[in-house]
């Protein structure tokens, strides 16, 4: 058998293509994004009405927000980004389940006491909280057999206030499970009637490190962000993983079969918009990443972040290209690293803010096109307008 390699010119937005997909979803491109964080939930939203084959593998790296409570419990990944992605991906048309959707997306109050906290959730394993009453079984019973498992895992002290049902749910399988994300994932797909695919890039529960250009070292996602404490003073110069987050122990992750699999049926790769480092180039940090995706002959695209992001300090738009190809590129050899990682950059020069212009040089010298399109209208600006931005994709499969 021999492989041929056709080309095609491509219209950006292309209506025809934009008008086909729209009609037959079900049918709809496999387009894959590494991503983590909330950046692309808007962006799934939209990409749900053209296509319900979507693949999005998502950092389990993180250790702020609601997670880290989880995380420090039971010693797992992170899943808040999980479930928010699998939740911006839910069918929320006549077909799908809104009772589901609501409880899902439930969060206990935080202002709430011990006593009370624990009253709700006993009352949902139960089946006679009024967000769990109106789900029909069996899924009521999946549902309250995953909490319950939760709540008999769950340490005395544990802090209920905030607490995502969602994330709750998806913590109960995950331990129920034997510590494997993907059969409760894959329930909560069905439970939401998801219309794509969702996983986490592997199963470890790691933490990001960062090396900084001032010889410090950092461990822990959330202390890159700048979200829960002060931005970086000083630029990141090597982005890593940590066995533990109380102190700096390298170790290394590997993409699994699975997720391989997963990139090799990609029909388009996006490295899309999001915090750089903790969303983006956390998912390409397992060995076996970048070999995958080289070996993939379909196009890629970056997207670049608009405006200033904190993990980003210090950063033109050339060196943020340089970099995502610093780890596209690492750990690559034999024929992989004669593989493409990457075809083109997608942007706004007209109504977009980068942190510089991008150099035809560097265009030249990594041989990729540069495609500069409206993505941002008036009602979306400073930020990418979603419908433009997944209508630019779309067109480009």
């Amino acid at each position: 058998m021999k492989d041929i390699f056709v080309t095609r010119t491509v219209r950006i937005p292309d209506p025809l293509r934009i008008s086909r997909y729209q009609k037959s979803p079900e049918l709809g491109p496999r387009i894959l994004f590494f991503s983590g964080g909330s950046a692309l939930n808007d962006v799934s939203r939209v990409l749900k009405s053209y296509t319900h084959n979507s693949i999005h593998l998502v950092t389990p790296f993180d250790s702020g927000g609601s997670s880290a409570k989880l995380r420090r419990a039971f010693d797992m990944p992170s899943i808040g980004d999980l479930r928010s992605r699998l939740v911006a991906l839910a069918d929320e048309t006549v077909t799908g389940h809104p009772e589901v959707y609501e409880l899902l997306t439930y969060r206990f109050p935080l202002k709430a006491g011990k006593g009370e906290l624990l009253h709700q959730l006993e009352s949902m394993i139960r089946g006679r909280h009024p967000l769990v009453e109106p789900v029909n079984n069996p899924i009521r019973r999946i549902i309250r057999y995953q909490l319950g498992y939760f709540y008999d895992a769950m340490p005395e002290k544990f802090d209920l206030r905030g607490a995502s049902i969602g994330n709750l749910i998806l913590s109960g399988g995950y331990l129920n499970n034997h510590e494997h994300l993907d059969p409760i994932i894959f329930l909560f797909e069905k439970l939401l009637g998801v219309q794509g695919l969702v996983r986490a890039v592997v199963n470890d529960k790691y933490h990001l490190t960062a090396e900084l250009e001032d010889g410090s070292r950092i461990v822990g996602q959330h202390l890159l962000t700048g979200k829960e404490v002060s931005p970086l003073e000083s630029p990141v110069k090597e982005i890593s993983l940590s066995r533990r987050l109380d102190k700096y122990t390298p170790v290394k992750s590997q993409l699994r079969k699975k997720n391989h699999k997963l990139i090799q049926k990609a029909e388009l790769i996006v490295y899309p918009p999001g915090s750089f480092y903790t969303s983006l180039v956390a998912n390409l940090l397992p060995q076996g990443v970048g070999a995958s995706i080289a070996e993939n002959d379909c196009p890629k695209v970056y997207v670049p972040n608009l405006g200033a992001d904190p993990e980003q300090l210090g950063m033109n738009l050339n060196d943020a290209v340089r970099r995502l190809m610093h780890y596209l590129r690492k750990n690559l050899s034999g024929n992989a690293a004669k593989g493409r990682q990457l075809n083109f950059i997608l942007l706004d020069s007209r109504n977009g803010q980068y942190p510089s212009k991008l150099s035809a040089k560097l265009v030249e010298e990594l041989d990729i096109q540069v495609i500069d399109t409206t993505l941002i209208s008036r009602r979306s600006a400073p930020y990418y307008d979603s419908k433009l931005l997944v209508s630019a994709l779309l067109s480009l499969t």
